[in-house]
């Protein structure tokens, strides 16, 4: 269907219930009334369309999802993306035998679905429907054989399937280890960690359909030979920057762990064993990983594949990028979002509630939806397209759970909450299913159908699987809703606007209660945006504080139930951050992964907050508070190491690089024997996190040169630790994060003594001092659209906003930047 002029605003929408305004959803003759709020800051309407969105989601829309010419002008308008998606799905009922009527009618209703930001598709539906290329789908596994022409294929298949907007999931487990022979050449194998580090490398080429990063999922099972370093190899300078990664855990392991014994490797080549391990050592180990920077996740595969709908099809091994879709080898699935938000209403008594009828009323409509969104695809691999028309699965999600809890005044972490997550996604669950045993009356059961689980239950179903629990981080910022299942990251945040102006966004339910209840104030709301949290606010009454807990008021424990509670109704699993705050020790951890395993959890990611942006600076293995040995050079007082003072004039160079975040200027000074005695960091602006974070990290990397700490040591310190945004530097190396460049300055300084220096040299730090040094050298604003230093996290490097850690990735919550595509 040829799209429409965007200057038409003749063309009023009518729905076709009179009963109902399109956009506010308040029913006009009866009790039944829409308690859904505004986004912050109100909406905003497209009045050229007569479509509302916010003007966060204007933004993102515009920039990600309309239509562009060859020079990014925009070929659309945000009613005609939504047209275009709706005519394109609702052409595919004429395959099944719907007259032109029926499917103008049904276009309608699709639209409508969506204008009312009642629920969404995944974001390929959006920059694929009506295009050349066509591809719709998000998810996808692909299969990694123990075969170099297979791994090639397999490479490339990736390759094709990221232009194409999608993510892939692989399973390296069946590679044999490092080291081990190669029959064909009388080499040996690099093993499953230099095949994940050749896709990683591919992917960094890859920009994702012109509007989503690369995303992908490595998983080696528990037992693979290889699985230490696997363990441990995130954390090495450089790696797999493009990976989400996560272990593979067996029954067997589980039971080993339980039982305090040993477990056996096994070599995928010949399935011999190939050692054995300590279960408690390995699992002790992936909780250390996971506490320092909240990877690896943990996969629970037999419990993935006891809830396998198609076993006789093979076994699962693999998920897509955030974990909430098992899918076999070359399967794809589709996905979409409900907003509860929009599923409130109101009882006889004027009191919110879920509006049971209206959800069952979209569930309907999105069934169909999606379903017709397989047919409607154009697959970007032959073995794709044939297994997923042989399942037919789809990704029903929710997202607007945390703006449902607070409408009806439900805390998220109370046995309350539990149970309307429960009775929430079992409405989804068992409604879905009928709708899929309605269209196998008409359109057939799936042709896996024979031999699967429905099967062998005597339901004749049109999908194998009709559930999920995905993220939805831009969805929610079109829909103005929260993100998936998680909890609210805070009730307010500063975003900044084009001008590079800071604006405070404050949660529309928390501001509506406030007014209400009588202690809203401007005051207040600069507490909530300094804090995000009502905690320890005593104008803020007790009651209001425990139902608007946001996710660091939230025990880890009951993030572990919440995401049981969804997973009992949902046909594949649950894309959800268990965050800890940055206190939490490693049992913590420990004690969550067990936790989900008990309660029949699918897989699990936990998140200690601030472990990827801080790192602990140590000392080689001495202990804390171990004095001993020191440098003849430092002094001991009262048992402790006195750092060497600062003589009035010292030497050194400022080195610029680049960095993900903008420029560093580094200052290094040497002492009077020419080894290095002291740094100096700039970036940003005075004041602002990074700047902050630079002189902190200058100040105890000096504090430890005074104090004669080995200079290699501390480079083998700040070398490798990983930020969200690493950067190409000049010279081809990578730059991972600012203590990284600061550790590879410090190298090449020890390294290019009395050498030309082969950085760009700015100036001789000579007879200054560094608090003058830095200033002369201040680096200038730093080339991210104004980015704001605003609270513990990173900021989004694309507009600027704190970024938040949910769903198992960092993501912008005002633009829809996401580190995981």
């Amino acid at each position: 269907m040829p799209t429409k002029s965007t200057t038409d605003t003749k063309e009023k929408i009518q729905p076709e219930n009179n009963n109902f305004n399109l956009f506010n959803n308040k029913k006009v003759n009866g009790k039944q009334k829409d308690k859904s709020n505004p986004p912050a800051g109100g909406w905003r309407t497209d009045y050229s369309n007569n479509v509302i969105f916010s003007d966060n989601a204007l933004k993102v829309i515009n920039k990600r999802y309309v239509i562009k010419d060859e020079n990014l002008n925009p070929l659309e308008s945000p009613k005609n993306m939504l047209e275009r998606v709706a005519s394109v799905t609702a052409k595919v009922d004429a395959k099944y035998g719907t007259d032109a009527r029926g499917v103008k009618k049904l276009e309608r209703e699709f639209f409508e679905l969506m204008a009312k930001l009642e629920f969404l598709p995944n974001s390929p539906t959006f920059t694929g429907a009506g295009t050349k290329l066509g591809q719709l789908s998000a998810c996808f596994v692909l299969p990694v054989e123990d075969d170099m022409e297979e791994i090639l294929r397999t490479q490339m298949n990736m390759g094709i399937i990221h232009k194409s907007g999608g993510g892939t999931g692989f399973s390296f487990s069946r590679l044999r280890p490092k080291n081990d022979i190669v029959g064909s050449t009388g080499g040996i194998s690099c093993g499953p960690i230099g095949f994940m580090q050749m896709f990683n490398d591919t992917t960094e080429q890859i920009k994702q359909g012109g509007s989503r990063r690369g995303a992908n999922m490595g998983i080696l099972r528990v037992d693979h030979p290889d699985i230490i370093e696997f363990i441990k190899y995130k954390s090495q300078e450089g790696t797999l920057a493009n990976f989400n990664i996560s272990v593979g855990v067996t029954k067997e392991f589980m039971n080993a762990l339980k039982n305090n014994e040993e477990y056996e490797l096994i070599n995928p080549r010949n399935q011999k064993t190939a050692g054995k391990l300590k279960a408690k050592e390995v699992f002790d180990l992936i909780t250390d990983y996971a506490w320092k920077n909240g990877e690896p996740g943990l996969i629970f595969l037999d419990h993935i594949n006891e809830a396998n709908t198609v076993p006789h099809l093979g076994e699962i091994e693999s998920t897509n990028p955030c974990g909430e879709q098992p899918l076999l080898p070359y399967e794809s699935c589709n996905l979409g979002a409900i907003n509860l938000a929009k599923m409130v209403g109101e009882d006889e008594n004027g009191k919110p509630i879920l509006d049971e009828e209206k959800l069952r009323r979209t569930i309907y409509k999105v069934v169909h939806f999606l379903d017709n969104i397989i047919d409607a695809n154009k697959y970007p691999i032959k073995e794709i397209e044939d297994l997923t028309l042989k399942t037919r699965k789809i990704g029903i999600t929710i997202m607007g759970f945390a703006d449902l809890l607070y409408a009806l005044g439900i805390a998220y972490d109370s046995n309350e909450g539990i149970n309307m997550a429960e009775h929430t996604m079992g409405i989804v669950e068992e409604e879905s299913h009928k709708v899929s045993q309605e269209l196998a009356k008409t359109r057939g059961t799936f042709p896996a159908y024979k031999g699967s689980k429905w099967d062998k239950l005597n339901i004749k179903m049109h999908n194998a699987a009709t559930t999920s629990c995905n993220p939805t981080g831009t969805l929610s910022i079109i829909a103005s809703c929260s993100s998936g299942i998680e909890p609210f990251f805070a009730l307010a945040y500063v975003k900044t606007v084009m001008d590079g102006t800071p604006l405070p966004e404050v949660n529309p339910h928390f501001l509506k209660i406030a007014k209400e209840r009588g202690f809203y104030s401007e005051e207040l709301i600069k507490k909530v945006l300094n804090k995000g949290t009502l905690k320890d606010i005593e104008e803020v009454p007790e009651d209001i504080k425990r139902v608007f807990v946001v996710s660091q008021d939230i025990a880890p424990e009951w993030h572990v139930k919440m995401q049981a509670a969804f997973q009992r109704h949902t046909d594949a699993a649950i894309s959800k951050t268990i965050n800890f705050p940055n206190s939490a020790t490693r049992e913590d951890v420990a004690k969550s992964y067990l936790m989900a395993y008990d309660l029949n959890c699918k897989g699990i990611t936990i998140y200690r907050d601030g472990s990827r942006a801080v790192q602990v600076l140590t000392v080689g293995d001495k202990k804390a508070g171990d004095k001993s040995n020191p440098s003849p050079s430092a002094q001991i007082v009262e048992g402790y190491i006195q750092p060497r003072k600062r003589p009035e004039v010292v030497q050194g160079f400022t080195y610029k690089i680049k960095t993900g975040y903008g420029s560093l200027y580094v200052t290094i000074n040497d002492d009077e024997n020419g080894n290095p005695f002291e740094i100096f960091a700039s970036i940003g602006k005075t004041g602002g996190y990074f700047a902050a974070k630079a002189e902190a990290i200058g100040r105890l990397t000096s504090l430890a040169l005074r104090s004669d700490i080995d200079p290699q040591e501390i480079i083998e310190q700040l070398k490798g630790i990983r930020g969200p945004s690493p950067i190409w530097a000049s010279g081809g190396s990578m730059v991972l994060s600012m203590p990284d460049a600061i550790g590879q300055l410090l190298e090449k300084h020890l390294k290019s003594k009395n050498a030309q220096l082969t950085l760009d040299i700015q100036a001789p730090a000579t007879e200054a001092k560094p608090e003058t040094i830095v200033e002369a050298k201040q680096a200038p604003a730093i080339n991210h659209k104004s980015m704001a230093d605003y609270g513990h996290a990173p900021v989004c490097p694309e507009c600027g906003t704190t970024l938040e850690m949910g769903e198992g990735c960092l993501k912008c919550p005002s633009c829809g930047f996401s580190k995981c595509g």
